[in-house]
């Protein structure tokens, strides 16, 4: 039996490993992202292959004039916190960066920080409800995926792929944090990747991101209280 993790998709092969995957303690970790045990599900197995359907004899349909999209209603519209605001600039500057344009990164950057200075404190923000918010999004993002690979947007299904790794990632996280507490991050660091989100708890930033394989010195250390 093979076993994947879903963070970044590392694979343990019963055949080839010493212990068998069930015989591991639930403590054991993924060596590649450092996920937990319960992020790993059995591999699927393949669908078996049908024989195509024979080509149509008929014509093909001419195509049809495209219809312009009605516009967006009002009630579409959602309006967003100071704090998604803050998240939606950053992530913009992100993807300024990665397309080479400073100045524009430089802008949305201004933005997130003065909407992340107005963001209200928010009251029950425990690392309990924080758990829950993430299995919220994690549980979401089969819907997003679905709907981007029906318009074949191959960049929202790479944002989709790469957000849910990042997600369960950090789920993980808070759930060992729920159960090791202060002692998960004694005597170590934590890493972000600055380009997908990826964090790791470790000595030193992986040499390549899990998740979006950039290399060890795309990722920032997080200082204590920052």
């Amino acid at each position: 039996m093979r076993y994947i993790c879903m963070i970044c998709g590392y694979v343990y092969d019963d055949a080839k490993e010493k212990v068998p995957f069930e015989s591991l303690p639930a403590s054991w970790k993924c060596p590649l992202c450092g996920a937990a045990k319960s992020d790993f599900k059995p591999e699927a197995k393949p669908a078996q292959k049908t024989a195509p359907a024979p080509a149509s004899t008929k014509a093909a349909p001419l195509p049809t004039a495209q219809i312009d999209a009605p516009a967006h209603k009002d009630s579409d519209l959602k309006k967003l916190s100071p704090g998604q605001l803050s998240a939606l600039c950053s992530n913009l500057a992100r993807g300024c960066e990665k397309q080479y344009k400073p100045e524009e990164a430089g802008l949305f950057r201004e933005l997130a920080d003065y909407f992340a200075s107005v963001t209200p404190a928010i009251d029950d923000a425990s690392v309990e409800n924080i758990a829950a918010l993430l299995w919220s999004d994690i549980d979401n993002y089969s819907g997003l995926r679905s709907a981007a690979d029906e318009a074949s947007d191959r960049g929202a299904a790479r944002v989709c792929v790469w957000g849910e790794r990042v997600t369960r990632m950090l789920s993980s996280l808070v759930i060992r944090y729920l159960n090791e507490g202060e002692a998960l991050l004694a005597d170590t660091n934590i890493w972000v990747c600055t380009v997908c989100g990826f964090v790791f708890i470790g000595d030193e930033a992986p040499e390549l991101c899990p998740v979006c394989k950039v290399p060890a010195w795309k990722f920032e250390k997080i200082e204590g209280g920052k």
